[in-house]
């Protein structure tokens, strides 16, 4: 699998916005352009919980890297009971971020988030190691995780990178990918996603490859019994008689109810 490379796209790295105002105003702009529901700046000022608790990671980051971690760690706690939204001031956020609905969404003390990245919400950016160094994952521009997805441990997330709705991923994944199941597997994209296009906000493609997978080996079976029989093989993705014996190829994506009842 292709390396990537964590240096590249640290957000550390990044020269970062020359003044708090202008930092307010790309955290309202982020939500304008991702949210199709937002009608106006004021709306989302007033209303939206991701961005309040952004804010609330703000203030407390700031707190924490002056060295008053405790007064900052106070108002992590403070704005996680008011919005659901669990930042530690630890973490490392660049521009542009936006969490969509947001309730459940956790990010971990050593977590670092590149410029324009979305979660939505029951993200989880968590850590897997006791060791008090990096523990928790490095997300690239432009990353887009989907409702209830895990990214867990020190990996890297190459930017431009879309993990879909579930996903639990342990490991890194390069740049452009598409990234689904648990877990987490690498889907090729069919068009690759640049700096310039409108945010890649699909985090319900989900394609189903170990479904496609069981349904091929099921087919393959099908047509070796028949060839053990004596019998014609079935072409590729034609249909079998019931039998009781084995699970069947679904049909128009439904399972036959002889094998599964629900």
């Amino acid at each position: 699998m292709e390396q990537v490379s964590a240096a590249v796209i640290s957000p550390t790295s990044r020269k970062k916005p020359t003044s708090l105002i202008n930092i307010l105003h790309r955290d309202v702009a982020a939500v304008l352009e991702r949210d199709p529901a937002a009608r106006n700046a004021l709306e989302v000022v007033l209303l939206y919980p991701g961005l309040h608790a952004l804010w609330g990671y703000r203030l407390s980051h700031w707190l924490w890297m002056h060295h008053f971690k405790l007064p900052g760690r106070w108002v992590s706690q403070w704005s996680r009971n008011m919005t659901g939204i669990e930042i530690h001031p630890g973490a490392t956020i660049g521009g542009g971020l936006f969490i969509d609905h947001g309730m459940g969404v956790v990010i971990g003390e050593t977590a670092e988030i590149g410029e324009d990245v979305t979660l939505y919400h029951g993200v989880t950016l968590g850590g897997t190691s006791l060791n008090h160094g990096k523990r928790h994952p490095t997300l690239g521009d432009r990353v887009v995780i989907g409702a209830g997805a895990k990214v867990l441990g020190a990996i890297t997330i190459g930017e431009d990178t879309r993990i879909g709705a579930n996903a639990v991923v342990v490991r890194s994944m390069p740049s452009n990918s598409v990234v689904v199941g648990i877990p987490g597997q690498v889907v090729k994209r069919a068009h690759v996603h640049q700096a310039g296009d409108a945010p890649d906000l699909n985090h319900a493609a989900l394609p189903d490859i170990l479904g496609v997978a069981v349904k091929q080996l099921i087919e393959r079976v099908e047509r070796l019994e028949k060839q053990a029989d004596g019998q014609p093989s079935l072409p590729q993705g034609g249909k079998s008689e019931p039998h009781k014996k084995h699970i069947q190829v679904p049909t128009d994506e439904f399972w036959d109810s002889q094998d599964f009842t629900i």
